[in-house]
């Protein structure tokens, strides 16, 4: 198998995608990822290889990914919009054999050590920036064509960095067959059909976007926009002209659509799915939604060492606030703190088991230990309450987490980050309430006597070691 075989069985004339207002066919995806799997291949790139993506939502990415895939590499998506401190450390984790490079990661790539990648066989530019040396994607898209590796349901398919269920930034080894299984549970929903067209702006380097909002349009054969950044007048536009029909979003997506004027948001009555996740949907959003639109949001809940779907509130009766009931071969458990199933309607800690469920963290036995125990099981760090239709609602974290935006935070790198500074002697980092991105980063720091040093000062320094959701 091979999880790049998703997308060779549909029409060639059907669209797969559109970016930047230009569409691509399923048949011309298909051509151009099997170019690009020849000149990965004629660099180099073998089972196992590391490539690294620093590519925003476009086609580019798309390429990139699929193409990686099917000469076995390992796909590992990067956050174009982070510091160059933080790729250059993610990279020297995963030591790349080719990087992709758009425009928008221009300025922190050319701040990267390349000295460290040891393994760095060559740069692909998806456009004519001035990369000393890179190979451009458009002569790529020219190569001659190799055809799709067959891997082992356990070979790796894709690092995906994230905080875990505890501790610093460390890359989730998912497998084809992790990917591969999950799209398989969510298409026994029957969220999409193949004639949906799908709203991409989740960002692809974060698994919901990469196998939800990606990997199962491309699944089902259905077309998926993809949107760089969000803005909701633009999007309002977008649906209506591209005559969208399924729109996943995180809650703060939802929460800015719900706040525009009423007559600009009528597409949205025209919408055949709303899904969110990531974080807590805000009830009242969820209400006003529904209430002017007809519009139902529909929560779900996942991780990224599930695949990231564990449930989804599609189908059933919708109830404001749950995350539903686990997909069909997904197994969930709530736990309670003696290591005991938890008794109906008494809270305890969400464990997952399935197909769908990581194969640990990339040289990282220990925390992979601390999360996956011995028979299988994935400890979330979540805790839950099911009623007694069985539907699942989220009441708290155990783990010491932030999510802004629905991207996850540890104080503990925060505070790494804020120590490293000389003129700090202590630091402490919690999560606050806020109004657009559901919690945001708080710091409070002593000096060192004698020293003085403005808050300014200090937010520069985070913004220069980390992305800018993560600091303070």
């Amino acid at each position: 198998m091979n999880l790049a075989e998703i997308i060779e069985q549909h029409p060639a004339d059907n669209i797969a995608l559109i970016s930047r207002g230009r569409p691509t066919t399923y048949g011309e995806l298909r051509r151009q990822v099997a170019s690009l799997r020849g000149v990965l291949a004629e660099n180099g790139v073998e089972r196992g290889d590391r490539v690294a993506i620093l590519c925003g939502n476009s086609r580019y990415f798309v390429l990139a990914y699929l193409a990686t895939l099917g000469v076995g590499g390992i796909a590992v998506p990067l956050n174009v919009i982070s510091p160059a401190s933080e790729i250059q450390r993610e990279l020297d984790t995963v030591q790349p054999r080719i990087v992709f490079v758009e425009p928008a990661a221009m300025t922190a790539w050319s701040n990267v050590d390349r000295s460290s990648l040891t393994e760095l066989r060559a740069v692909i530019a998806t456009e004519g920036h001035d990369i000393a040396g890179a190979i451009t994607l458009t002569e790529s898209l020219m190569h001659a064509p190799v055809p799709i590796l067959n891997m082992s349901p356990t070979e790796v398919a894709a690092f995906i960095f994230t905080s875990g269920t505890a501790g610093s930034p460390k890359a989730a080894m998912l497998t084809h067959n992790n990917l591969h299984s999950n799209l398989v549970q969510i298409s026994n929903e029957n969220v999409l059909r193949n004639t949906d067209v799908v709203y991409g702006v989740l960002p692809l380097f974060h698994i919901f976007g990469l196998n939800v909002v990606l990997g199962y349009t491309l699944f089902v054969g259905a077309s998926v926009v993809l949107v760089q950044r969000f803005d909701p007048s633009t999007a309002l536009e977008t649906f209506a002209e591209r005559g969208v029909t399924v729109v996943p979003g995180a809650p703060q997506v939802w929460s800015a659509l719900a706040q525009m004027p009423e007559d600009e948001c009528k597409v949205l009555s025209q919408l055949r799915v709303a899904l969110t996740g990531a974080a807590k949907m805000p009830e009242q959003v969820t209400n006003q939604l529904k209430d002017r639109y007809g519009l139902i949001v529909h929560e779900g809940y996942g991780l990224t060492e599930s695949s990231p779907v564990v449930t989804t509130s599609v189908n059933g009766d919708h109830k404001v606030g749950s995350i539903g009931k686990p997909l069909q071969e997904v197994s969930l458990r709530l736990v309670d703190e003696h290591g005991d199933d938890a008794e109906e309607g008494d809270s305890g800690e969400i464990w997952v088991r399935g197909e769908n469920v990581f194969a640990g963290y990339y040289n990282d036995q220990e925390a992979t230990e601390r999360v996956l125990t011995a028979d299988g099981w994935l400890r979330t760090g979540d805790i839950a309450v099911k009623d007694a239709d069985g539907d699942l609602f989220l009441v708290d974290r155990m783990k010491d987490l932030i999510i802004v935006s629905g991207f996850n935070v540890y104080p503990a790198e925060v505070e790494q980050v804020l120590l490293a500074h000389s003129a700090i002697d202590q630091a402490a980092v919690v999560g606050v309430s806020h109004p657009h991105t559901g919690e945001a980063v708080r710091a409070y720091v002593v000096l060192h006597s004698g020293v003085h040093l403005d808050e300014e000062s200090i937010i520069e320094h985070c913004q220069k070691q980390l992305a800018r959701y993560k600091c303070p």
